[in-house]
């Protein structure tokens, strides 16, 4: 079959329109620079850094109409945002008027049905914002780190699953957690479905997919349930997932938190006792940008900076061999270095990590010993040194970081 052209994908992604845009994205000048190589079709969707998660739903339709186009063997779509002006500018992608807050509607739980998160009391400061709660362990779990991006898109999802993998293939007992609560990815990325068994009245025992336990919202949920719930809830949701499950005895437990730096974000890192966070960022300026609020709000509730991981990195052309640097190349690195943190390492944008994970079996247990699962295991093994280092030491304060 023959190959499909540019401009054929060009005349497709002008059927793809935002939900409050006045044209496609494609007459907006938000679709970057098209390569493609063995039919495989790679290009990004510039958007505002401030709109990348509400705007997820579009980069995956743009993905779907050039996927479904004949002679495309695969596609890979990234939202990415540039540092100023152009057309990532709030004025050239419109906001939507925001919506009246929404509560989730309350249906009959069905029989032998999960229970529901509680919602507890909040208490509550002289100002009126929810008291710091103490962190207390969970037991059993060695230790407990964060990966977190500034924005979505990145890959957080991807590289937290194979993070995870990677140190369980390093000889670590492994657990995951899902705290994604809006976008839980687990349940697809590991190939789980079902409902965790109930013990002990309300203590839920975890999924295990590939070795490693295994809890999200989304084994609570149906998957086309629209999470619309208030702060109180989602941390009640998240409390639950952690400290009313049966994780028995682990070396880490990996939290997949959700992207951005919101209200959420913050009161679980407040909340959870972090041995540590990693960052996941792209090679661009904006991304960066992101990464360093990500970075500036575990600095302030005092947890370990374990280092920033570089997605997307580079491509290397299955046909040619030849590297391309579509989204840029080495800014993660060269952020690192500035800011005193550690360099995790480079996860180059290829099909096979982004296929495998939509069949729910990551690259680092479909292809144990191929070159994408090798970084990840090295990655993991960086991780676990800084994690050794910290119990070493555990006088031992995060790096001091300097936002201009």
């Amino acid at each position: 079959m023959a190959g499909v052209s540019k401009d054929q994908v060009l005349d497709q992604l002008k059927t793809v329109t935002g939900p409050d845009f006045n044209s496609n994205i494609v007459d907006l000048g938000l679709v970057s620079d098209i390569f493609i190589a063995d039919n495989k079709v790679f290009f990004s969707i510039t958007v505002p850094a401030a709109r990348a998660q509400e705007l997820e739903p579009l980069r995956a339709a743009a993905e779907r109409v050039v996927k479904n186009m004949p002679g495309v063997a695969g596609a890979i779509v990234a939202l990415t945002a540039e540092k100023r002006g152009g057309p990532t500018s709030d004025d050239a992608v419109p906001r939507p008027a925001p919506a009246a807050p929404q509560r989730p509607a309350q249906r009959p739980a069905p029989a032998g049905a999960v229970p529901p998160p509680r919602v507890p009391a909040q208490p509550q400061s002289g100002h009126g914002h929810a008291a710091a709660p103490v962190k207390s362990g969970v037991p059993g779990v060695g230790a407990i780190i964060a990966v977190a991006s500034g924005k979505g898109g990145v890959g957080k999802s991807t590289t937290a699953v194979n993070l995870a993998l990677g140190l369980q293939a390093n000889g670590h007992r492994v657990g995951i957690l899902d705290a994604d609560i809006y976008g839980p990815s687990m349940p697809r990325l590991l190939h789980l479905s079902g409902r965790p068994e109930v013990v002990s009245g309300r203590v839920l025992k975890p999924m295990e997919g590939y070795g490693l336990k295994v809890m999200s919202i989304g084994f609570l949920v149906d998957e086309e349930t629209p999470m619309i719930w208030r702060g109180p809830m989602v941390m009640s949701a998240l409390t639950q997932m952690l400290r009313e499950v049966q994780w028995g005895d682990l070396d880490v437990l990996v939290v997949d938190m959700p992207p951005g730096t919101g209200d959420a974000q913050l009161t679980m890192a407040q909340q959870v006792p972090l041995a540590g966070a990693v960052i996941v960022s792209t090679p661009q300026d904006l991304a960066l940008i992101d990464a360093r609020k990500g970075l500036n709000m575990f600095k302030k509730v005092d947890v370990p900076l374990l280092g920033i991981v570089e997605n997307m990195s580079y491509f290397i052309a299955p046909d040619t061999g030849n590297r391309y640097d579509i989204f840029g190349h080495g800014g993660a690195k060269a952020e690192a270095t500035r800011l005193g943190v550690p360099f995790l390492g480079e996860v180059p944008l290829v099909m096979e990590i982004r296929e495998m994970s939509d069949a729910g079996t990551p690259v680092v247990i479909s292809n144990p010993e191929g070159p994408q699962a090798k970084v990840y295991r090295e990655i993991a093994a960086k991780v676990w040194d800084q994690l050794q280092a910290a119990k070493a030491n555990p006088g031992r304060t995060a790096p001091a970081i300097v936002f201009e």
